[in-house]
């Protein structure tokens, strides 16, 4: 699947703050600084307009009369593990499916992705999963749970010293950088950038599934 670049871009961004935890907070003892709690675990995330999906009846016709069945994914939820030169990272998440015609026992099976991006573009794993929805007879709603994980190297997702010294050195009132804000060095905001990994995880839609999602 094509994931339109402003859509990435947008949830990129969001998921990338999502990742360092307090960053950007200013330290008032002894002088002033930045403290930068990062973990070298992924962000975790699903992309615009990738949660949800709608299938029809006919291929040609989208017309409201003619949904067959919506899905969500909600309740996502992360783990990670730290230990050794790998980090471990796995979303679980819900989907929650609805049909229109609940005639009859049915079985839907949706695919989704997971996906690790580093500094917001490059992508370093893909991986289709599917996630089966049992419909009972004359059953609207169904629920199953969908899990995605991946590696992401340690050293690749940690700040070299000499940059991590940029944003925690503390700066004493009347230093001529005291009023700079580390975050804004083109080095540091690079070095950040090449050391964030998102995990992300969306429904596989089809070009004309996204272009339906973005434009409803």
């Amino acid at each position: 699947m094509k994931l339109r670049r402003s859509i990435v871009s947008a949830m990129v961004m969001a998921a990338a703050l999502a990742g360092c935890s307090n960053e950007g907070q200013l330290v008032l003892d002894q002088g002033v600084g930045v403290q930068a709690v990062r973990s070298a675990c992924p962000a975790v995330g699903v992309p615009d307009y990738t949660g949800d999906i709608t299938t029809f009846r006919s291929a040609n016709l989208t017309t409201a009369d003619q949904i067959d069945v919506v899905a969500a994914i909600t309740n996502v939820r992360s783990g990670c593990n730290e230990a050794g030169e790998n980090v471990y990272s796995e979303a679980t998440f819900d989907v929650l499916a609805r049909r229109t015609d609940t005639r009859g026992a049915r079985q839907v099976q949706l695919p989704y992705f997971s996906t690790v991006l580093q500094g917001g573009s490059a992508i370093q794993a893909k991986r289709i999963g599917t996630v089966t929805l049992n419909f009972a007879d004359g059953q609207e709603r169904a629920q199953a749970t969908g899990r995605a994980g991946a590696f992401v190297n340690r050293a690749a997702a940690t700040l070299p010293p000499d940059i991590v010294e940029k944003i925690t050195r503390r700066r004493k009132a009347g230093d001529p950088d005291a009023a700079l804000d580390p975050l804004a060095d083109p080095v540091v905001r690079a070095a950040l950038n090449r050391a964030t990994f998102e995990l992300l995880v969306g429904f596989q839609l089809s070009e004309d599934q996204l272009a339906y999602n973005a434009t409803r």
